[in-house]
């Protein structure tokens, strides 16, 4: 009986222990799953689809692209968890995740809690308005005065709004399906987001189209069209192999995925 007991606890140490060490391989990335093209949530796994950990889906995207290839260049085990937006960064300080990988941009308020890698994708800042709209012919921030404009809530986005003079700057929704619906009910005049997740939009509706205002447009700093990869402030180590990754990811393939990610979203 004291051999089968101890051979019964020396298998449970031995299952432990390889828990751990399969634990400690894992890289754990926390992302929306709703903010295509970077991510999406889907019901079918496809080539590109990465099963969302403790959820019957699959996350996929531009984000989960570059978490894939991330994941097998440091020769680690990619888990998806999906988080909404505001709790990604107390999410990554409380271990919860490792890694922010979601379309962020690494501005210096969020760099005051947490640490971001190069960038890993350069985007622009634009408006999204209905295709029969008045605004639709816009060719500069002047042209919104008096416009009723939204965006997602604690991003870029919403900050930007009031450069418009005269905006009517509505209250920030969560996501960007509720923002889509603002705007096509005509509760909204205009959105404000990157270009690719517009182009992502504009691809499922028709009613709907992109300003683009160049000079004319927001008022930006470099990490306001850029975004990159969040880790914990005490991860330099993590820091400096994410980037050795990202340094050998040429900016054609960059382009690459995304045009990839655009063409396959839902």
């Amino acid at each position: 009986m004291r051999k089968a007991i101890g051979l019964i606890l020396l298998g449970m140490v031995v299952l432990l222990s390889s828990c751990t060490e399969e634990e400690d391989n894992e890289l754990v990335v926390g992302l929306e799953c709703n903010y295509a093209p970077f991510n999406w949530t889907t019901t079918n796994e496809g080539e590109n689809g990465i099963s969302i950990d403790q959820v019957s889906a699959y996350c996929d995207g531009y984000d989960v692209t570059m978490s894939s290839f991330i994941a097998d260049e440091l020769g680690m085990d990619l888990v998806i968890r999906k988080i909404e937006w505001d709790g990604l960064i107390p999410a990554l300080l409380s271990d919860e995740i490792d890694l922010i990988i979601a379309g962020m941009s690494p501005t210096p308020e969020r760099a005051e809690t947490v640490s971001f890698t190069n960038q890993y994708f350069r985007s622009e800042q634009v408006l999204v308005v209905r295709t029969d709209s008045e605004f639709a012919s816009a060719s500069s921030l002047n042209d919104f005065n008096g416009a009723s404009v939204i965006a997602q809530m604690s991003t870029l986005q919403d900050g930007l709004i009031d450069q418009i003079t005269g905006v009517v700057h509505q209250t920030a929704l969560g996501d960007y399906p509720s923002l889509v619906a603002s705007l096509s009910s005509g509760v909204s005049d205009a959105l404000v987001a990157e270009l690719p997740v517009a182009e992502s939009i504009i691809a499922s509706n028709s009613g709907l189209t992109i300003v683009r205002l160049g000079t004319e447009g927001f008022t930006v700093d470099e990490s306001d069209v850029s975004v990159s990869v969040a880790v914990r402030q005490s991860e330099t180590e993590l820091l400096g192999s994410i980037n050795e990754v990202l340094n050998g990811i040429s900016e054609e393939t960059r382009n690459l995925w995304m045009t990839e990610a655009l063409n396959r979203q839902p």
